[in-house]
């Protein structure tokens, strides 16, 4: 296929469009070139100062923007209730923020922070936004995953990886969560009807501050990608009408094939369960599935 640019992206206008993490790393490209193409974008992120400082840019480089911030730190849910409170509509949601390879500490609510981060946060954060999602005809949801998920593994009997704790180990396997979280939402929301797609992406290595490289990280952009190359799988996930629910595309819109173990629905859905129970959030559009 020929390679897809954000140029290519269809009038957005109409649309409500939330990104998470959009201060910064890709998910500020994400942001920008959404409302570039007439969305109103939500600028969801954890600082104000920083969130500010996206939504200033964005009017800056789209004067006459639709665009606003909302602050939401994922590994607080009570901010995350607050945040979807605050919304009144909302047709596209990118789950964009994460964080990688952190040494070992927990959320406000007690869980293992990148899997807290990165998974229960943006599964809380969807539940929450669902009713709203399924009454808006065509609705998306784009989650950001890795292609590290292929080295996690989800021990539901060490959650909180209290034993045996890795950086890299812990990172995949919140990258995991996202991709059997992204799959499992399309199966749910195909059984009971709902018009949403639900799709995950690989950005590829990207020039962000989510890429640590020690005492090398002065050369993070002469060897990896742009953080508007990294947004294009997003980008792509998020508006291209060729894109079907359950897919997951890497660099350049490319279709990727997850790993066995995303693919696996019985991990999904004890995995789901799971996560209703940590959260208590409940999906309510699929109490009955």
């Amino acid at each position: 296929m020929t390679t897809w640019t954000p140029a290519s992206m269809p009038d957005q206008t109409g649309k409500t469009a939330i990104v998470t993490g959009a201060n910064s790393g890709i998910g500020l490209p994400t942001a920008l070139e959404l409302a570039r193409h007439g969305a109103h974008v939500v600028v969801a992120a954890r600082d104000p100062e920083k969130g500010g400082e996206a939504v200033a840019r964005i009017l800056r480089e789209v004067p006459g923007a639709q665009v606003e911030y909302g602050r939401l730190d994922l590994a607080d849910l009570d901010s995350v209730r607050r945040f979807a409170e605050g919304v009144d509509k909302v047709d596209l949601l990118v789950n964009n923020a994460g964080i990688s390879m952190v040494p070992r500490r927990e959320t406000k609510d007690g869980f293992e922070l990148q899997f807290g981060t990165n998974h229960l946060g943006h599964f809380a954060l969807t539940g929450l936004l669902l009713p709203l999602l399924a009454a808006r005809p065509g609705a998306r949801v784009v989650t950001v995953s890795s292609d590290a998920h292929s080295v996690g593994r989800i021990d539901f009997d060490n959650l909180d990886l209290e034993r045996g704790y890795g950086r890299m180990s812990a990172y995949g396997r919140s990258k995991l969560a996202n991709l059997l979280f992204t799959l499992e939402l399309q199966r749910r929301a195909t059984k009971a009807g709902i018009d949403l797609k639900s799709m995950a992406t690989h950005p590829g290595m990207t020039a962000t501050r989510i890429v640590k490289l020690g005492p090398f990280q002065p050369l993070l952009g002469v060897f990896l990608q742009s953080a508007e190359a990294g947004a294009v799988p997003s980008l792509y996930a998020a508006t291209s009408p060729d894109v079907r629910g359950g897919e997951y595309f890497g660099p350049k819109a490319k279709v990727l094939e997850p790993s066995q173990a995303a693919r696996s629905e019985s991990t999904a859905a004890r995995l789901w369960d799971v996560s209703s129970e940590l959260t208590g959030v409940r999906f309510e559009k699929f109490a009955n599935l």
